[in-house]
């Protein structure tokens, strides 16, 4: 058996929303010291719609893939939807990781947890 599912490899080799969104009304960073993994999620959200969402990862393959799918997962969602967003819906949506690697979609989820936290704030 592969190591790693079709869509894991796909996402790692064609990352969807790579980059930086240059007005992001909110900024998530985060990293795990352990793995050296670090994340930062860019979201641009009007109306309580999340419009745009580019992220940009320093890490190994399940954690470019953990943060691209987890953008496509919330792009065009509300603001309520994305903050349900679990690493269990992440790592399923990738067709699973192995267990060494689910700390990936951990951070996915705390990255984009981060930036909805900066939302709220520069909103109060």
């Amino acid at each position: 058996m592969a190591l790693y599912s079709e869509k894991v490899m796909d996402h790692f080799l064609h990352p969807r929303n790579v980059g930086v969104i240059e007005d992001a009304n909110a900024i998530g960073e985060v990293g795990n010291a352990k793995c050296g993994d670090i994340m930062k999620m860019y979201l641009k959200i009007e109306n309580d719609i999340i419009r745009d969402v580019k992220f940009e990862t320093f890490g190994c393959g399940s954690a470019i893939a953990s943060s691209s799918m987890a953008t496509e997962m919330i792009k065009g969602k509300p603001v309520s939807e994305a903050m349900k967003l679990t690493n269990q819906a992440v790592t399923e949506a990738l067709d699973g990781l192995p267990a060494h690697k689910i700390h990936c979609s951990v951070l996915a989820e705390e990255a984009i947890q981060s930036a909805l936290e900066d939302y709220r704030k520069r909103q109060a």
